[in-house]
């Protein structure tokens, strides 16, 4: 893989996982302390980050700094997609269920 292959990958993951997290561009640049054009730079693959930079990403998407690069991470096909959403989607709603019960059953 080149590099730019590598940047486009990483920008690919880093936007994929950001929005996995219903993160704005603006909530993640805060939490990893980078500007937002930064950022949208790192997702078009046009910049790289210096190792720092992509340590508080990952911190900041609860991921470790290997799981920006897959190549593997953002499915390919929309089935694939929206299988892996409505795994998401199936997890917050048991989670709120829970919720629920525990705050009213206690």
């Amino acid at each position: 893989m080149d590099g730019r292959a590598i940047k486009a990958t990483l920008g690919k993951n880093i936007k994929f996982l950001r929005t996995r997290r219903n993160f704005t561009q603006a909530v993640l640049a805060e939490k990893a302390d980078i500007s937002i054009i930064f950022l949208s730079s790192i997702e078009r693959g046009t910049k790289y980050p210096k190792p720092d930079i992509l340590a508080r990403i990952a911190k900041a998407l609860e991921v470790e700094i290997f799981e920006l690069f897959k190549g593997d991470l953002v499915p390919s096909n929309s089935k694939e997609l929206i299988s892996q959403l409505s795994e998401d989607i199936t997890q917050k709603i048991n989670l709120a269920v829970a919720d629920i019960f525990k705050q009213y059953l206690g």
